[in-house]
């Protein structure tokens, strides 16, 4: 038995309109091919579902049985269908995005809101977590998209590259390096350095060593938080490295920021997804703005 959805269509306009000519204008077709859905149905049932007599038309006793779980399974399906509109032209749907705690309280929220203005109805979860968990938390499904420091590949995880930034040092007002033009590594280790916990500072120390042997990463303080690092550089403690798109953070704390050089260190970013997972609409069109937003903002191949 092969019932089409356009024979249960058929089906249902008869019965609301009552009769064959209004049902058919109703489906834009013509009454002799709505009569041909309405035979074919019957024929593939093996019964009638209209009684027809010369003067009136009414449902069988089959068709009375038949039409209130006919017009369920077709509201149910054009509810489905509604649905999938709707994601497909971003009216509504959901979006996380997991980034390292930095990012999260500088780039991403411009971001988000930017993409808000465009698409009002899709919602953007952000999720703030260490580095070293965004990788993670997309592998496992717990979020649509990460976005984080270029890592050792993983497996099922894709990468996709978003901006390539050189490292800033950031020093209180009126700080002696404030007269210099120009900032070399050398001249940052002078002063107590405050560096991130974990990979952050031993790939920096392997990046500088490997330009300049004696160059050393000494730090006088490592802390988890680029915030905590920030807030002592504030106070006088000493100074920090940190990437152009802190800057707003940066601001915040009345702090000044100077491009480094000798050597020139970047750091790759990337947008992680996972492997053969196609992406749902609303995170498809999120990762599309993103990129085209740190286009615009001059981040993508930052100088």
């Amino acid at each position: 038995m092969s019932v089409t959805l356009r024979q249960l269509r058929a089906f249902i306009a008869v019965v609301r309109t009552g009769s064959f000519t209004s049902a058919a204008d109703s489906l834009h077709v013509t009454q002799s091919a709505l009569s041909g859905l309405i035979k074919e149905l019957e024929q593939t049932l093996g019964v009638q579902v209209f009684d027809r007599t010369t003067r009136r038309l009414g449902l069988s006793d089959v068709g009375k049985e038949f039409y209130p779980l006919v017009d369920k399974l077709v509201l149910d399906l054009d509810g489905a269908l509604g649905e999938i509109n709707n994601l497909k032209a971003l009216k509504k749907g959901l979006v996380r995005v997991a980034v390292p705690q930095l990012m999260a309280c500088t780039l991403l929220p411009e971001v988000i809101k930017a993409y808000r203005l465009q698409y009002p109805n899709v919602q953007v979860k952000l999720v703030d977590c260490g580095v070293e968990s965004v990788v993670s938390r997309v592998l496992s499904g717990e979020v649509d998209i990460g976005v984080g420091p270029e890592r050792d590949l993983v497996s099922g995880v894709d990468a996709m590259p978003l901006f390539e930034m050189p490292f800033m040092l950031v020093f209180p007002k009126k700080h002696p390096l404030e007269k210099k033009r120009r900032v070399s590594w050398a001249d940052a280790m002078r002063y107590p350095f405050i560096a991130l916990q974990g990979q952050f500072s031993e790939k920096l120390a392997l990046d500088l060593h490997a330009s300049f042997r004696d160059l050393t990463l000494s730090p006088s303080n490592e802390v988890t938080f680029m915030t905590t690092a920030l807030s002592m550089v504030s106070a006088d403690l000493g100074v920090a490295a940190c990437l152009p798109y802190a800057e707003s953070l940066v601001k915040l704390y009345q702090l000044q920021m100077r491009r480094l050089h000798e050597p020139e260190v970047t750091r790759k970013f990337f947008v992680f997804s996972r492997h053969g997972r196609s992406p749902l609409p609303a995170a498809e069109s999120f990762v599309e703005f993103l990129l085209a937003f740190v286009e615009r903002e001059g981040m993508a191949s930052y100088k």
